[in-house]
């Protein structure tokens, strides 16, 4: 689960949504497509054209898996902060309507002008 009284998830890196796309594809609904998949260590997060997936794998063998949508509908506000010099990470902040902020750390190589639009485009 994502802790979202810190507000905060793993740092994250893109990977090719074919890693994933059997435990998310029966959870899109008609007309849904992803997007984009980011992985941590275990979890991982994936950018759909109607909500974030957030998938926490939980246990020693990952069998049981914790998935949080985060309809991109509820989305009242968002920003990136793009990786620096000596700050190799960039970021994505999410204010949700009635739930607060969401914040996504990445890689430094992640393009976050992409999540940007990705973002903008859905909630705009």
């Amino acid at each position: 689960m994502i802790d979202f009284q810190n507000a905060s998830y793993i740092k994250l890196s893109q990977v090719d949504y074919t890693q994933v796309a059997d435990q998310i594809d029966p959870l899109l609904i008609e007309g849904e497509h992803a997007f984009a998949a980011y992985k941590g260590m275990r979890d991982y997060v994936v950018f759909t054209s109607k909500r974030v997936i957030a998938v926490n794998v939980q246990g020693i063998t990952g069998k049981k898996k914790d998935f949080t949508s985060l309809p991109l509908a509820k989305i009242q506000a968002f920003s990136i902060e793009t990786a620096g010099t000596f700050d190799l990470d960039a970021e994505l902040e999410l204010w949700f309507s009635g739930l607060g902020k969401v914040r996504f750390e990445f890689s430094g190589r992640t393009d976050v002008a992409y999540l940007n639009k990705l973002v903008a485009h859905h909630v705009l």
